[in-house]
């Protein structure tokens, strides 16, 4: 993936000088809390440095690690577990991260690392390989395939012990849909059954967002992964990476096309103002104040949405599960199954500069245990990568949504996980939001992107579909 750097814009620098505020570190003490083995790995001392995520107000991670941190110390008293949550959008966190990778004296041990960054961080040098400690580590073979891949770099090697993954859908508001006439069971075909549907709500139900489909750098990923590529892929011949040339796409109608349905949806008002989808925290707005206050009828997003309104959430909204409503995402006009998804999935890594990888990997591995991505999965809402998490009861039963996000897994499309993937990403979020700021048409910011694709990865690695 990319190297780094292409995230130092003036605002990654910006935040990047503000490292060491970048969040409240938070230390374990070693209570007399039990429910983990001691090690047979030998004592493991000294501090542990995690770094993860700060994902708004929401506190699961927080929680979730703070308890496990607990049982590590009381397995082991001579060490102590050091939480490092970074607050930040998406694209400063993986800015912050990297620049603590880069020197022994502010490299985390550990850290939280998203699957798309893995062979941008191993192109650098900042991340440790795991197979030797993998091969002696009997839960790895509960691991899916799919997942193993997704945290395997291009070199082979395994760079990272996945917690879960997860899926994009739609997510709609029944009782929205009832004022407006609409149906309360609503399935779209195609893209234009959406864009009927956000009409219909403007017109039947004003004072409330039609449609949200992310885009824009302040999101991040957000606007590539749940936003453009969930466009992109549900078209015939959309992809960015052409697998049998091994070269990336640029010039294509597809791309034209998605970037055409942003226009479509900002020239007739039916998404948020531009003003509002660009702001970095536009995310939580949506998942923490606009949809539990019924001001959203339709969002585009990721099957982890209600881990915000759970009681142990950011936001709770114990009447979440009847008053919204899934459906899958349809191709453009209904083409081949019929719907498209994309999952990605994080996991967690060992620097090359952590002080202390040994107990880092004994923290991990209690993370990654069936007890503890059950309890994650759970209360994150995650889609299992664990076949003894996926098949337990407590996880089938634990959320309305995981039978239907979890059904989507078999059509699912994962990003091309290249090094140069990152800087593409950037791109994408660019030419998305040249269209909802109008400031260029769908055509001039899909050329804005074909010359950026070719300064990147070169004329020769390039090809049109």
């Amino acid at each position: 993936m990319r190297r780094r750097e292409f995230i130092l814009t003036a605002a990654g620098l910006g935040a990047a000088v503000g490292l060491a505020a970048c969040g409240q570190n938070e230390t374990s003490t070693p209570p007399g809390a039990s429910g983990a083995a001691p090690s047979s790995a030998g004592e493991i001392t000294g501090e542990v440095k995690v770094t993860y995520q700060q994902f708004g107000n929401s506190k699961v991670q927080a929680n979730f690690l703070n308890g496990w941190a607990k049982k590590f110390t009381a397995a082991h008293p001579q060490a102590t577990v050091k939480l490092q949550p970074i607050t930040a959008s998406e694209n400063d966190y993986y800015t912050k991260l990297q620049l603590s990778m880069r020197s022994p004296r502010t490299s985390p041990d550990m850290c939280y690392e998203d699957t798309f960054l893995i062979n941008a961080d191993i192109a650098a040098g900042y991340l440790t390989a795991l197979d030797d400690r993998i091969s002696s580590w009997p839960d790895w073979s509960q691991f899916k395939e799919t997942a193993k891949t997704a945290a395997q770099a291009l070199d082979g090697k395994t760079y990272g012990i996945p917690d879960g993954t997860d899926v994009r859908a739609l997510w709609f508001n029944k009782k929205i849909f009832e004022k407006a006439g609409l149906p309360t069971d609503w399935q779209p075909k195609s893209w234009n059954d959406i864009i009927t549907a956000a009409q219909t709500i403007k017109q039947k139900v004003p004072g409330v967002i039609p449609l949200n489909v992310y885009a824009g750098t302040g999101v991040g990923e957000a606007a590539s992964m749940q936003g453009f590529e969930m466009l992109l892929y549900g078209i015939p011949t959309g992809t960015l990476f052409d697998k049998p040339s091994q070269k990336w796409v640029v010039d294509s109608k597809a791309f034209t096309d998605a970037l055409t349905a942003y226009e479509q949806v900002w020239s007739q008002d039916l998404g948020p103002t531009p003003q509002q989808a660009l702001a970095p925290t536009w995310a939580n707005t949506v998942a923490q104040e606009l949809l539990p206050q019924q001001k959203l009828a339709i969002d585009l997003d990721g099957s982890w949405l209600s881990n915000n309104w759970l009681e142990s959430g950011a936001a709770p909204w114990p009447e979440w599960h009847t008053t919204l409503g899934n459906a899958y995402m349809p191709t453009q006009n209904g083409e081949g199954s019929g719907k498209v998804t994309m999952s990605g999935g994080w996991t967690w890594a060992i620097p090359k500069n952590a002080q202390n990888p040994n107990a880092a990997w004994e923290f991990i591995k209690m993370l990654t245990s069936k007890e503890g991505e059950l309890e994650y999965d759970i209360k994150n809402v995650q889609i299992p990568v664990r076949t003894d998490v996926a098949t337990d009861p407590s996880y089938l039963k634990a959320n309305p949504t995981n039978e239907f996000f979890s059904n989507l897994v078999e059509s699912t499309i994962y990003r091309p996980a290249y090094a140069e993937y990152a800087k593409i990403s950037l791109l994408l979020q660019q030419a998305t939001e040249k269209v909802i700021t109008k400031t260029a048409t769908p055509e001039e910011a899909a050329k804005f992107y074909t010359d950026g694709v070719i300064q990147i990865v070169g004329q020769d690695k390039t090809t049109t579909i």
